[in-house]
């Protein structure tokens, strides 16, 4: 099984002529392939599988996701604040 956590990118950079970023996943960073969608920016959400970032989601989404994860303990740790209840 595999889970849609929504992760925000901090940085994009090109290499070798493909647009990379760096987004952090509930506290885990991890580098992700912006190939199909290389206008995403720094602070945008998206959820990645195997590496690339298939589908922008909105803040509110991502944030409302991240605290249901956490709130059935799919994700470890407290929801971070200022996420919904």
């Amino acid at each position: 099984m595999c889970l849609g956590v929504p992760g925000r990118i901090v940085t994009v950079w090109e290499e070798g002529g493909t647009v990379l970023a760096r987004a952090d996943f509930a506290g885990e960073e991890r580098r992700i392939c912006l190939a199909y969608l290389p206008d995403l920016a720094a602070g945008d959400y998206v959820v990645v599988h195997a590496g690339f970032a298939l589908t922008k989601i909105s803040e509110e989404s991502a944030q409302t996701t991240l605290a249901m994860m956490h709130e059935y303990g799919v994700l470890p740790g407290a929801p971070p604040p200022g996420s919904p209840a």
